[in-house]
């Protein structure tokens, strides 16, 4: 095989998985939605093997789960699962929040504020998907300032194994025009970020884990 072929194959196996978790992500395949490897190889114009390839990744991370007779789809979680990753979740986010609410410089706390903005645009224009994606990069900026990269890996990990439900969540306060409710504790955690009080940004960060937890029980019947 030449050198040509060698870096071909690996770099189109990268882009299958990333449109595959992108799709994933926007909610375009939703939770439950079968995964055909043939059709998606179709639609994405490339042969089955890295289509295959990216479905196993997927499952690694939590976003795609195999059985013997519907073969891939995307993931469901029960009510108990999505409670027990808030539940990790919650530990390691008030923790992120604290070590990087001490720590954030000015240009962390200008990029904040750019991405609190981009989430109220999304929100304008109904956009959930934009709107998680912003508010993902807006506490990412916070925990990234506490130098520990481990940690915010293993946090974003966890955001995609729950993307879905988020996703969800997000679209039901959008059609019902509850908009601030999605803007509150980031508009509180940057008020705590600027007092210089990393345990009143803690205690914002716990607070919304609790919020998040009363709607999956409430929601899922947990």
């Amino acid at each position: 095989m030449s050198e040509t072929q060698t870096e071909i194959g690996p770099r189109i196996g990268d882009q299958v998985f990333e449109a595959l978790q992108a799709s994933i992500l926007s909610g375009e395949y939703r939770s439950g939605d079968r995964l055909r490897i043939r059709q998606l190889a179709a639609s994405l114009g490339t042969s089955v093997m890295p289509v295959r390839e990216s479905l196993a990744r997927l499952e690694e991370v939590g976003l795609v789960e195999t059985s013997p007779h519907r073969g891939a789809v995307v993931k469901e979680f029960t009510a108990e699962e999505l409670l027990q990753i808030y539940s990790v979740r919650r530990i390691l986010e008030v923790e992120a929040t604290v070590q990087g609410a001490q720590k954030l410089d000015g240009a962390g706390r200008a990029r904040l504020d750019e991405e609190f903005a981009a989430m109220e645009a999304a929100l304008d224009s109904g956009d959930a998907s934009e709107y998680l994606d912003h508010d993902e990069e807006l506490l990412a900026t916070i925990y990234s300032a506490s130098g520990n990269p481990v940690l915010v890996e293993t946090i974003r990990t966890l955001w995609l194994r729950c993307r879905a439900y988020k996703l969800v969540g997000a679209r039901r306060e959008i059609s019902a025009e509850a908009k601030a409710p999605l803007l509150k504790h980031q508009r509180r955690l940057m008020d705590a970020v600027d007092a210089g009080d990393p345990g009143a940004a803690a205690e914002v960060t716990g607070e919304s884990f609790d919020d998040a937890v009363r709607r999956i029980r409430a929601g899922l019947g947990a």
